[in-house]
């Protein structure tokens, strides 16, 4: 049975990960309006985080978060953002740390789906990879050591380009969420080495 703590930490990974593959369908806007009642001034910065996503999800519009994601993510040309391991690391896509990802993977078990069109190192494939990793108990030294080489040296970047970006509105709160939840995230994996 999983822990409460690894409950919450493998479905914040899920959630990111869902978030951040497709645009959110009217499903999805709904589960994450209800995660959390509208905001507490005296909660920590992960539940002010969670309570400004939730409450932008209820006033999502599903076209308007269409277009918001492919601005971001696809675009006419690629998107505002690139949200890759390889070319946060190195400037490039397909380079050595998605090689070095691979590697790991193959070595955790984890195999590419035919149907998937991406790179492992996307960002939601790895938030996903993560998130089975937690909820399958895998020890937590190999959670750290897959989170310090495949996810601190560039996350806090892409956050916070994702929070910036032109073209996000929804997504900032998406940014907000996700670079609150990974500093605690870090925090959490540092105190138990």
């Amino acid at each position: 049975m999983i822990e409460d703590e690894q409950r919450y930490r493998a479905s914040a990974y899920g959630l990111l990960a869902a978030l951040l593959r497709a645009p959110p369908d009217r499903a999805m806007l709904d589960y994450v309006g209800d995660l959390s009642p509208e905001g507490d001034e005296d909660a920590d910065d992960v539940s002010q985080a969670l309570a400004s996503l939730a409450a932008t999800a209820r006033e999502g519009d599903l076209d308007a978060l269409d277009d918001e994601y492919h601005a971001l993510f696809i675009g006419v040309g690629g998107g505002e953002l690139m949200p890759y391991g390889s070319w946060y690391l190195t400037g490039y896509l397909m380079e050595q740390p998605l090689a070095d990802l691979r590697d790991d993977l193959a070595r955790l078990g984890f195999e590419r789906s035919d149907d998937t069109h991406e790179p492992e190192d996307h960002i939601s494939a790895i938030f996903e990879v993560f998130s089975v990793m937690i909820a399958d108990a895998v020890e937590l030294d190999e959670q750290r050591n897959f989170y310090q080489k495949h996810l601190l040296p560039w996350l806090a970047r892409f956050y916070d380009d994702l929070g910036k970006a032109r073209s996000a509105e929804f997504y900032k709160t998406v940014a907000r969420f996700g670079a609150a939840f990974n500093q605690l995230e870090s925090s959490y994996l540092s105190m138990r080495s």
